[in-house]
């Protein structure tokens, strides 16, 4: 059998918008912070998907910090174990302390451990991928991920990928389960993010906050990875906590007719399963 993957990037479909974590200046200190280490966790956060080695002068660039201080402050990070020195250079990669803090929040979520067995049946049902994410800040971030095991045709996304709130399935579905106080605040936050990319984003993400408002899934054709088409339904854990879930695949084999009829009413049966497992409640429609 011949093997075949299609690997999102994170380039987005046309209309084109600005470019993610090309920059990330530092926040500027709050009173009640201390700002060393706001500057310390601002050079973490570059670090993500095709940004997995910086180098000093990458990192000055990307936050905004002197590159004097962006040396002082790798060395503090990589004798704490969250960043290690690139063997023969001079660069930087994420270091094991951020893994064991990672594997320590994982551990936290119940959810995951509900979810996972009934994700991949539904990803090995309709050969594609599932995957659940939970939000942060202006996008969202997957927490697990399942895929078919009975074909490689399948989205190449995993734990820690990040995806845009506005024009991924994820982010719509997220968005479309807040209240109406919760979701102004955010679209209001995306506009100023995006700046003059939103004019094009926003009458997609409105039709598909509309279609979530009367079905309880939302769909994203083409709009996140031209050539990757998924619905998404959203659940609220007992903590109050909005989590998405996803299903989806190339674009060819999950057409939006299939996603609509076929995949988001298995989806919604799946997240209504697990809601009542961890004691949640999935946001759709009708939902007790």
């Amino acid at each position: 059998m011949k093997t075949v993957a299609v690997t999102p990037t994170r380039a987005k479909a046309a209309p084109p918008q600005a470019p993610r974590r090309h920059t990330r200046p530092a926040r500027p200190a709050a009173r009640t912070t201390v700002s060393a280490l706001d500057r310390g966790l601002a050079l973490l956060q570059c670090f993500g998907d095709g940004q997995r080695l910086l180098g000093p002068t990458e990192l000055a660039r990307l936050t905004g910090i002197p590159r004097p201080s962006v040396t002082r402050l790798a060395a503090t990070l990589v004798a704490h174990r969250w960043l290690r020195p690139e063997p023969g250079g001079d660069r930087f990669m994420l270091g094991a302390g951020v893994v064991s803090l990672a594997q320590v929040f994982l551990a936290g979520l119940d959810v995951r451990a509900a979810a996972r067995g009934p994700m991949q049946a539904l990803a090995d049902h309709c050969a594609g991928s599932v995957y659940l994410a939970m939000r942060d800040g202006l996008e969202m971030v997957l927490i697990e991920a399942c895929r078919a095991r009975s074909t490689m045709l399948t989205a190449r996304l995993d734990v820690g990928s990040r995806v845009p709130l506005p024009n991924s399935a994820l982010g719509r579905a997220c968005l479309g389960s807040l209240d109406t106080t919760a979701r102004a605040a955010l679209l209001e936050a995306l506009r100023v993010a995006r700046g003059p990319a939103w004019r094009a984003l926003e009458p997609g993400l409105q039709l598909a906050l509309a279609e979530y408002a009367r079905t309880g899934f939302c769909v994203s054709a083409g709009e996140f990875h031209r050539e990757i088409n998924s619905v998404s339904v959203a659940l609220v854990d007992p903590r109050g906590e909005v989590l998405a879930f996803n299903c989806g695949g190339p674009a060819f084999v999950f057409t939006e007719e299939r996603l609509r009829d076929e995949i988001a009413p298995a989806l919604i049966e799946m997240v209504r399963t697990i809601a009542a497992d961890i004691g949640g409640r999935a946001a759709v429609p009708g939902a007790a």
